[in-house]
């Protein structure tokens, strides 16, 4: 069973922003692994051990998807018919006490919760699939049922002046056995040592950088240890440039091949040529066949 830190109704924002420094959460899981498009394991450390209680991930986007929970539970509730409440509880794991849970909804008459998601019109190809849910979400949902020892968990999402969906993740031991591990790796050798997570290449860590270290004006070190990397960066620099050459001559032969029509396709790809009105030019676009 999983244990109750702390009841959440009411309780003033800053209060909640400090006990989720207690652990890791549902929403941290995926920047943790690696796979959250927009944070970084990097953006996760600085918020655990920071005396700072704003959110550094926090915008328009993420208010509109607080202010939009209850109707995202409301069509969930209309569509499937299960009945959902609120725990008003932050939950943390019976064995594992780095792993905490803020959970959205549960799910009345079945050990099952209820994750509330909103996104763009922009993003509404990503939801369209029943067969897929995003990888970082699927970490959430995982877990959420690690630490409240859930069967599975819905998934519901609002997506803005688009559509509506949701699904059924059912609990995977062998994911979250491993998930127990990355993040018990990252609880215990990172945050609570106070050491940097190592780079990912992604935005948010390189984001997360700049704000980290700001800049000493005028100041300068030795370059010590880096050469055999600068000379491997010089070469991928060489070699992406060739690439970026190359992919854009086969895009060339394509609208080659076009000429004056818009679509061509085959059992593999669907490649488009079309005019946009917005902006009075041609634009190219290759996809995969659905």
């Amino acid at each position: 069973m999983p244990l109750k830190i702390a009841a959440t109704k009411n309780m003033p924002r800053e209060q909640w922003l400090q006990l989720r420094k207690q652990g890791i959460g549902g929403s941290d899981a995926g920047a943790v692994c690696g796979v959250n498009p927009y944070r970084s394991a990097f953006n996760v450390y600085h918020d655990k051990i920071s005396e700072e209680l704003s959110e550094a991930a926090d915008n328009e986007r993420m208010r509109q998807g607080r202010d939009l929970e209850d109707y995202c539970a409301r069509r969930f509730s209309e569509a499937t018919g299960l009945k959902v409440c609120r725990t008003n509880y932050l939950y943390r794991h019976e064995t594992y006490d780095f792993m905490i849970a803020d959970l959205d909804r549960v799910i009345v008459g079945e050990n099952a919760g209820l994750e509330c998601k909103t996104a763009s019109a922009w993003s509404a190809d990503k939801w369209k699939r029943v067969d897929t849910v995003p990888e970082t979400y699927l970490l959430q949902c995982q877990h959420y049922m690690a630490v409240m020892g859930y069967d599975s968990m819905y998934l519901a999402c609002v997506v803005l002046g688009a559509d509506f969906t949701y699904f059924r993740i059912d609990r995977n031991e062998e994911l979250i056995a491993n998930l127990i591990k990355v993040e018990q790796d990252f609880w215990e050798n990172y945050v609570l040592k106070k050491v940097i997570p190592d780079p990912d290449g992604s935005k948010a860590y390189d984001d997360m950088l700049s704000e980290y270290f700001p800049a000493r004006k005028n100041s300068s070190i030795p370059l010590v240890g880096f050469d055999e990397a600068l000379d491997r960066r010089k070469e991928l620099g060489q070699l992406i440039s060739k690439m970026e050459t190359e992919k854009k001559q086969i895009d060339q032969r394509l609208k080659l091949y076009l000429s004056e029509n818009e679509v061509a396709e085959s059992s593999k790809y669907r490649v488009t040529w079309k005019l946009s009105e917005a902006t009075g030019t041609r634009r190219f676009t290759v996809k995969e066949a659905a």
